[in-house]
């Protein structure tokens, strides 16, 4: 006997009954775990299969001797799903381990170990994203502690670099105050130049600080590179005289760049004076702009006689300062390691670079930067 729609509607409303039925009242035992959700998922098709052929044996659709032959062959089919069941979950409960093993590792700050294998790519995925983010966490670590260390170090240099002035404008105060000086405009001057040290100390620090917070002056325009640089020569002849040091500028030819005029020859000032009171006396310190197709450089040459290599990679960092600049020059005292790290923060914010490299006789600080298209 063919089956009719109805008949086939019956079977369907009877499958669909039972195996409603069923997901109804296991479905608190699906929210425990994975396996309870697949033990309920199989034993769901297994009362559907069955009420079907039940409701299908109530339509005439099967003979009575068939039924029960077809109803054991659905449990049957059931049991077989349960095990491939079983098995999955099993697979699960083992990827799900390593998952939660991969997440303690990261709670305890390491990388999680991939050499446990798991069976599902999802998992597996979710796995490498979570050693991803541990490493990327370690790398963050890393960077927050040596900035704090940096902190540290520039804070106990500071301190160091304003004690001293500040002593000495005490001690000639109450030289003066007591009525012991014999030439008072000695003292005078004396205390205009410790002012005038602490005051380039504070707007370093106050430079910095804008740098660090992304805060630099946004006002860009069109700059004569060459210009500027012309202008950070003629402006830092005096300290090169005082130092015994001959300063000397040259470019290939006219350069135009985009930028903030007064932040870059900040940067370059920086750098150049940085060279000057590291050449030895009677040295050169030679400035040159290069022009490219796409970028510009400015090469500050000196005669320091070189950077230890070890040293090569923080000489930008912040209160770096190697150790001839631990003793302060009597007409040029050192600064508290802040002026290349303005410097490497102002070219960075231009979209430019700068590095430093020992030649000949001392160093080369190379300064990148994008030429107006």
């Amino acid at each position: 006997m063919s089956p009719d729609l109805h008949s086939l509607l019956v079977g369907l409303g009877w499958a669909a009954t039972g195996g409603l039925a069923v997901w109804l009242v296991s479905y608190p035992l699906q929210r425990r775990s994975v396996g309870w959700t697949m033990a309920a998922i199989v034993l769901t098709g297994t009362v559907a299969s069955v009420a079907s052929l039940v409701g299908s044996v109530h339509e005439m659709l099967l003979s009575s001797s068939v039924a029960p032959m077809a109803i054991s062959m659905s449990v049957i089919a059931g049991l077989v799903a349960a095990a491939a069941a079983a098995t999955a979950a099993r697979r699960f409960y083992r990827d799900n381990r390593a998952l939660r093993r991969a997440i303690a590792e990261l709670a305890d700050g390491r990388l999680p170990d991939e050499g446990r294998s798991v069976s599902f790519p999802q998992i597996e995925q979710l796995r490498t994203e979570l050693a991803d983010t541990a490493a990327r966490l370690a790398e963050s670590r890393d960077r927050e502690r040596a900035l704090e260390s940096a902190r540290r170090e520039l804070v106990a240099w500071v301190s160091h670099d304003l004690r001293t002035p500040l002593a000495a404008l005490r001690a000639m105060a109450e030289a003066l105050e007591d009525d012991m000086v014999a030439a008072p405009e000695t003292f005078y001057k004396q205390i205009h130049a410790e002012v005038d040290r602490l005051s380039t100390m504070v707007e370093d620090l106050f430079e910095l600080s804008r740098i660090s917070s992304g805060g630099l002056a946004a006002q860009v325009e069109k700059i004569s590179l060459d210009d500027l640089v012309s202008d950070c020569v003629a402006s830092l002849e005096p300290l090169a005289a005082a130092q015994r040091v001959r300063l000397a500028g040259r470019a290939d030819g006219v350069v135009t760049i985009v930028g903030n005029g007064p932040e870059l020859n900040r940067a370059l000032t920086n750098l150049v004076a940085n060279a000057i009171r590291h050449t030895r006396v009677d040295g050169t310190v030679d400035v040159q702009v290069r022009a490219g197709a796409q970028v510009a450089e400015v090469a500050v040459r000196d005669e320091c006689g070189g950077i230890p290599e070890e040293e090569l990679p923080r000489v930008f960092d912040v209160g770096f300062r190697g150790e001839p600049a631990r003793t302060p020059h009597l007409a040029n005292p050192a600064g508290a390691g802040l002026g290349l790290a303005i410097t490497r923060g102002v070219i960075e914010a231009h979209a430019g670079t700068v590095r430093v490299a020992n030649v000949d006789g001392g160093c080369s600080f190379v300064i990148q930067l994008p030429v107006l298209a």
